[in-house]
């Protein structure tokens, strides 16, 4: 039976819905690759023109079939197409979307993550961080932090509840809900800001019957329990996918010219090495049941194998002991 609890979050929030600040995505950086134009900004999934985000405003809803993005009133406008290439984090261009990257390998800035994979389909993905401390260190840096879902052999989009540094506000933390990257457009609920401390909830889980394992209609939650902000998609589409690779965490990062421009740990006093907890873990699969013990495992920097189908990127970033520790919580350490 699928977590009605959830269910009740996400409607609750609906009724809450207010003003939110304006969204201004951070430009790349004089570090940029050679290849990035400087008009470019910076995103989960690299390097975009200005052109090819979309910012949703509350409530909007993804609807490819008719290629439209439909509005609460019920008004609808048609879904862009972005004309623009996109770059990698490393450089590399991509033109339209992910589909063209033959090799399932995440150059596009991904330093460390905890995938695992499944020959059927996952329904609904949970987690709980708490927001680092300011970095020591601001060279202009970017830093996300999420879990998500993808499709592992047909890597179209990701849904993923994003906590940023520097991304939607300048030098400071905020969360927004995310689908990329179909016809190399990208689609962003609207952001809010957070503050250090703060607990985050981000979830993902279909709208579909049970045992659906390619669900057209998902909800992503990014929400500030302290300040009960909160960045939503709502019925947002699959693009055909069906998501059998879930992440617990995720670090990716853009400009990190030394390890000062990570967070230091906020337990100063448990001798623990600087990184993020992702807790309160729960994957639930196509039929809403419980995944016991996921086999979560921790890919860094050069690790490939059966349980690293990915390969993560070894440049961009200065070498900061990056790694993790499973199960109970995906920590992710530097």
């Amino acid at each position: 039976m699928k977590n009605d609890l959830l269910k009740l979050i996400a409607a609750a929030i609906m009724l809450c819905v207010g003003v939110t600040a304006a969204q201004a995505l951070t430009t790349a950086g004089p570090h940029r690759p050679a290849t990035v134009p400087a008009n470019y900004v910076i995103t989960p999934f690299g390097y975009f023109d200005p052109s090819c985000v979309t910012h949703l405003a509350q409530g909007d809803e993804l609807r490819p079939g008719e290629n439209v993005i439909r509005h609460t009133d019920g008004s609808t406008v048609a879904m862009h197409t972005c004309a623009y290439p996109h770059y990698r984090g490393d450089g590399a261009q991509v033109v339209g979307d992910e589909r063209g990257v033959k090799e399932p390998d995440i150059s596009h800035a991904w330093i460390v993550a905890a995938p695992v994979t499944t020959s059927s389909a996952y329904g609904q993905i949970y987690a709980q961080w708490s927001v680092p401390p300011t970095p020591n260190s601001n060279d202009g840096q970017t830093l996300f932090y999420f879990p998500g879902l993808e499709d592992i052999k047909n890597t179209v989009t990701i849904l993923q509840p994003v906590l940023g540094w520097n991304a939607d506000y300048a030098s400071a933390w905020g969360i927004a809900s995310w689908n990329c990257c179909v016809n190399g457009q990208v689609n962003e609920a609207p952001s809010q800001p957070v503050n250090s401390g703060d607990i985050i909830l981000g979830y993902t889980f279909n709208n579909c019957a049970s045992g659906t394992k390619t669900c057209g209609s998902w909800d992503v939650i990014t929400w500030d329990l302290q300040n009960d902000k909160f960045s939503q998609m709502t019925d947002t589409t699959n693009y055909g996918q069906t998501f059998n690779w879930a992440f617990a965490g995720v670090l990716e990062v853009y400009d990190v010219a030394q390890c000062g421009d990570y967070p230091k740990n906020q337990d100063t006093n448990g001798g623990l090495p600087n990184g993020i907890a992702f807790d309160q873990l729960a994957l639930w699969n196509d039929k809403f049941q419980v995944i016991s013990n996921p086999a979560w495992a921790i890919c860094k920097p050069g690790s490939k194998g059966s349980d690293c189908p990915i390969l993560l990127s070894k440049t961009g970033s200065p070498q900061c002991n990056y790694g993790g520790s499973v199960p109970k919580e995906v920590i992710i350490t530097y």
